[in-house]
C-alpha cells in the first residue's frame, strides 16, 4: 500500500540532551561538520564522537546542529536500514557517557520538491540580499507543503535549497512512534492545508 502522506521530522518540544557538532574520534573537527544535512551519499566518515552540551534524558531519535544531524538508537537506525535501504546510511558516532550503539541517520537524497503554490508561506533569499550566496534558496517556509511526485519513490529525503528539513514516509513515521521515546516531531507536508492546521 502507497504511503498517504510525508512528514517534515523537527526537534521535539521535550527535556532532551543536546549534542554538540559530531567530531572524529581521533581528535580535532569536521571538514564540514554540517554536511550530514546536505542529503547526499557521503564517504565513510571514520569513528566520530560527541557529548552533550546540554543534559537531559537520552531519546532514541534525536537531532543536533538545528536539526541537521539525526542521531538514533539501534531500534531506529534499524527503521531506516529496514525501511528505506537505499535512502540513507547509518554512521556510528559515540557519545561521551553513553554506552549505547548510536549512530547519525544520513538522508542520501535531496529533491526540489516544494509545492510552492500549496505551501503557507515561502520566502526566499534575493540576489541583492544580506546574504548573496545563498540567491535563490529558501530563507523559510512556513506550512511546507511538497509534491511527491517529484521526489522518486523515496521514503526518506532532504529538499534541495532546503536543508534543514528532514522528511520521512508515513510508514516510517508509524515505525518510529512504535519505538517511542522520541525528541522529534512530525509535521505533515502533504494534503490540503486545511486538514491541518498550522
Amino acid at each position: 500500500m502507497p504511503d498517504d502522506h510525508f512528514y517534515d521530522i523537527g526537534i521535539a518540544d521535550v527535556h532532551q540532551w543536546v549534542l554538540e557538532l559530531p567530531a572524529p574520534a581521533s581528535g580535532g573537527e569536521l571538514d564540514d561538520p554540517w554536511m550530514f544535512g546536505d542529503g547526499r551519499r557521503l564517504p565513510d566518515p571514520g569513528p566520530l564522537t560527541s557529548r552533550p552540551f546540554r543534559e537531559g534524558p537520552q531519546r532514541s531519535f534525536s537531532v543536533a546542529n538545528s536539526g541537521r544531524t539525526p542521531v538514533a538508537d539501534e531500534q531506529v537506525a534499524n527503521v531506516f536500514r529496514t525501511l528505506a535501504p537505499d535512502d540513507v546510511q547509518t554512521f556510528p558516532i559515540e557519545i561521551e557517557g553513553t554506552g549505547k550503539n548510536l549512530y547519525i541517520i544520513n538522508a542520501t537524497k535531496c529533491f526540489r520538491c516544494v509545492d510552492e503554490e500549496n505551501s503557507k508561506e515561502v520566502q526566499i533569499y534575493p540576489p541583492d540580499g544580506v546574504a548573496p550566496e545563498r540567491a535563490g534558496t529558501y530563507r523559510a517556509i512556513h506550512g511546507l507543503r511538497i509534491d511527491p511526485a517529484k521526489t522518486e519513490g523515496a521514503r526518506v529525503f532532504r529538499i534541495q535549497g532546503y536543508s534543514s528539513a528532514l522528511i520521512v514516509s508515513e510508514e516510517i513515521k508509524r515505525a518510529l512512534e512504535e519505538v517511542g521515546n522520541l525528541g522529534v516531531r512530525f509535521e505533515r507536508v502533504t494534503g490540503p492545508r486545511s486538514a491541518h492546521p498550522e
